[in-house]
């Protein structure tokens, strides 16, 4: 999980207290990689002979995104005492200007602003750019990839394997499943994802989709009511992630009936149904994906709704690097001196990219509750299940309702 999470920001060109710039090597020509060997003669590499400016290496390095050392130009952002300031018409104007630039540069100035937020004192960070070809480039293509490809690889399953029937006749016997709370938490959850994700959509593909249909104007006022909706539709998400966690999370601890269930593939393999409680281990592992990847879109929301306050990467990064783990499997340190702007940037980014994940998981659950599954819309929809079929999915949690709460079985409409 770690080396993914360095992996994703790598890509994106996090190598130092700011964004890098990619550049394509074949556009400079050159070749200059990780293991690319030090030039003893012409002292590349050495910043004592540059006296500590940057070297040829290093901009090469910086051109193809590679790690830059700036131990060197951070460490010289001080003023020379000796020299007076003798006014901007003097040999160093007030101050040294190369230094002061280099301490605006490196965030270490003593900024003073009429607005005293974080980032109002950062004047200088080079991340814009690489946060919107991330936007406007990977984000949106593979997301696509992403949605696309699950809603192609469910239509190939059901015209493969239709809708799964159950095996013997409706009983008429009905078993509650769920109380009106757990129905009204499940709803509640599933309403404000459905309208998340269609206004987050709205907003991470409008210019592509919606503008050159609908134009520039009406782009506007959709885009502008969506983010309100967004903004405000995300508390009762979060509210009801809240509720599920606790009237479920005991029920979705795993345990050794999850491994037979899933060495069986939930019935596709040895014949018959295998034994599951209360919930199964798809389910299960539906549960947790909710939780995990539902919390950490709401933690990035919580960031984007309340700018510069939460810090999440610089804290999240300065952790992983202080484990030592990205060493031992070779990467180099993430990036943990971030620009408050960068904070934004990386928080929409993951943001984004989890949510459009999750929704992906989401298009599998909704497909087995619905056209997937006969009777398991039941459930969810009117509260209980047939017996039979209570029998043939959950059949070890059926026999627990039998010998503590039988009254939980009642007759009913086959």
């Amino acid at each position: 999980m770690l080396k993914a999470l360095a992996a994703l920001f790598l890509t994106l060109g996090l190598t130092g207290p700011a964004f890098a710039q990619y550049v394509d090597p074949a556009v400079t020509g050159a070749a200059v990689t990780d293991e690319t060997p030090v030039d003893a003669e012409t002292n590349i590499g050495d910043r004592a002979a540059t006296g500590g400016a940057p070297t040829l290496e290093d901009i090469l390095r910086r051109q193809q995104g590679l790690s830059v050392d700036d131990s060197d130009r951070r460490a010289n952002t001080g003023f020379d005492s000796d020299v007076p300031a003798s006014g901007v018409l003097g040999p160093s104007g007030t101050a040294s200007d190369s230094d002061q630039w280099r301490a605006l540069r490196f965030d270490t100035a003593d900024v003073t602003t009429v607005n005293n937020g974080p980032a109002a004192k950062t004047l200088i960070q080079d991340g814009g750019m690489v946060w919107l070809e991330a936007r406007d480039g990977p984000l949106p293509f593979w997301g696509a990839v992403i949605l696309l490809g699950s809603l192609a690889l469910l239509v190939i399953f059901y015209v493969l394997r239709g809708k799964m029937r159950m095996d013997h006749p409706p009983t008429g016997r009905r078993v509650e499943r769920f109380k009106a709370i757990e129905r009204f938490g499940h709803w509640l959850l599933a309403t404000s994802f459905v309208v998340l994700g269609v206004t987050g959509l709205l907003s991470l593909f409008g210019r592509k989709v919606f503008i050159p249909i609908f134009g520039h104007d009406s782009f506007a006022a959709v885009a502008a009511a969506s983010k309100w909706v967004h903004d405000n539709i995300s508390w009762a998400f979060m509210l009801a992630l809240v509720m599920i966690f606790f009237m479920w999370v005991l029920n979705n601890i795993p345990d050794k009936t999850d491994l037979k269930w899933l060495a069986r593939g939930g019935g596709m393999f040895g014949g018959g149904h295998p034994p599951a409680k209360k919930f199964n281990a798809g389910q299960k592992l539906i549960f947790w994906a909710v939780i995990v990847f539902g919390g950490t879109i709401s933690l990035s929301g919580l960031s984007l709704l309340f700018p510069f306050e939460l810090n999440l990467f610089t804290k999240t990064f300065g952790f992983i690097n202080d484990t030592g783990v990205l060493g031992w499997v070779g990467l180099p340190a993430l990036p943990a001196d971030l620009a408050p702007q960068e904070e934004m940037a990386l928080a929409q980014i993951w943001h984004a990219a989890m949510a459009l994940i999750l929704t992906a998981i989401i298009f599998f659950h909704i497909y087995l509750g619905t056209v997937g599954m006969e009777g398991a819309f039941d459930a969810m929809g009117k509260g209980d299940v047939d017996e039979e079929w209570a029998r043939e999915h959950h059949n070890l949690w059926l026999e627990k309702v039998r010998q503590e709460t039988p009254e939980k079985i009642t007759e009913g409409r086959a």
